[in-house]
């Protein structure tokens, strides 16, 4: 038996920063995805190893499965249908994660294998196995890549437990039942937690449910977009401290306190706007250019209030140049300080000019990517050998 789970990466439409300080913010899937094939060994095949592949990167690693369970089975004996964190098996699986000598430029991925094993273990319990990931997401950029990791993981791991009621018999791509994506998400949360400490949960719940979601104050609407929207996604391959942005734009806000409060009241109303637009009824041909240019237009704003704020960058700057020389309007997502910037490509766009902004952007050592916005959720496919 075999399963494959795919979950989508994520971007923040409008929002970022000034959710922080209360105002509404909108954040969609992207038909970018992260898959995680787990597979189990017949008897001949059975090593009693656990393996992770992690095809992008070309890392594998490898742990004897009676080893794990020496190390983690006392405590770790729980019922997959409820989500628990590690607590004081932090350490322990810490100590797992550092025999295996990571190497030092990607020892950023250690809290993501620890998740790995926590996740595995919590819901199929000891057994030896294969997951394999791969992914079309940049690592670090913004677009969620941890989230989906985490969310294709719950996914292909739930999808073998006794906890939910996917059809095994059945061909091609499948969801989940709406109760079961609960406990999917609730999983992938506590990976999420163990690799970032505290999340905000949303990265998560965009890439388990799909479609968009607004978020303001803690509370998340899942909203449905009635047209679909196509964004070039520039990454800028400029490492950002999230942290000290974000610090950055509170310290500003004491300062400027009466100017901010203006500033992140515009942003609550952008992104109130921007959902009240997306969730109207599908426009016929002609409304698709009046739509395409009000999204434009309110990203464009977004983006001068994320400039008020601070948080944007030279190579923010470059990527805003270079596409509005074609008429196309921009904005960072996420965090800022480099990271990745959206680029609206309306229906009538030109392949040929799509082409010639890709290439320009290119040469300027950013990597571009192409992604519809606000696809499905996380998905499951069985492959079940003869």
């Amino acid at each position: 038996m075999e399963v494959t789970a795919r979950a989508p990466g994520k971007i923040i439409l409008s929002g970022e920063h000034a959710v922080v300080h209360g105002s509404a913010a909108v954040a969609s899937s992207i038909d970018l995805c992260t898959s995680c094939t787990l597979r189990f060994p017949s008897q001949t095949e059975n090593d009693g190893n656990l393996k992770l592949q992690l095809k992008d990167l070309s890392l594998q690693f490898s742990w004897p499965i009676e080893k794990v369970k020496e190390v983690l089975g006392e405590s770790n004996n729980v019922d997959c249908s409820k989500p628990i964190s590690p607590g004081s098996l932090s350490s322990k699986l810490q100590a797992l994660v550092e025999e295996l000598n990571i190497p030092e430029a990607k020892i950023g991925l250690a809290s993501g294998v620890e998740a790995f094993l926590w996740l595995y273990t919590c819901i199929q319990g000891f057994k030896p196995a294969t997951v394999i990931f791969a992914s079309e997401l940049p690592i670090g950029s913004g677009l969620g890549s941890s989230a989906a990791y985490c969310v294709a993981l719950s996914g292909a791991l739930l999808a073998l437990s006794s906890s939910v009621k996917v059809d095994v018999s059945q061909q091609g791509w499948q969801g989940f039942e709406d109760d079961e994506l609960t406990l999917l998400n609730n999983w992938a949360f506590e990976g999420e937690k163990i690799i970032h400490g505290r999340p905000s949960g949303i990265d998560n719940t965009v890439s388990t449910y799909g479609n968009m979601i607004k978020f303001k104050s803690g509370n998340l609407t899942r909203i449905t977009s009635s047209l679909p929207l196509r964004m070039l996604i520039t990454n800028t391959k400029v490492g950002r401290n999230t942290k000290a942005l974000v610090a950055g734009v509170s310290e500003r806000a004491k300062r400027h306190h009466d100017v901010m409060t203006s500033v992140f009241s515009a942003v609550d109303s952008i992104s109130n706007e921007l959902s009240e637009i997306i969730q109207s009824p599908a426009p016929n041909d002609l409304a698709v250019t009046e739509f395409e240019e009000k999204v434009g237009e309110l990203m464009e704003m977004n983006q001068g209030l994320l400039q008020c704020m601070g948080v944007s960058h030279a190579s923010i700057e470059t990527v805003l140049r270079t596409t509005l020389k074609y008429k196309l309007t921009s904005k960072l997502t996420g965090a800022g300080g480099g990271g990745c910037v959206l680029t609206l490509l309306p229906t009538l766009l030109s392949a040929n000019v799509v082409d010639k902004v890709i290439a320009e952007l290119e040469s300027c050592g950013f990597q571009c990517l192409i992604a519809g916005i606000g696809g499905k959720g996380v998905q499951v496919c069985f492959n079940i050998s003869s």
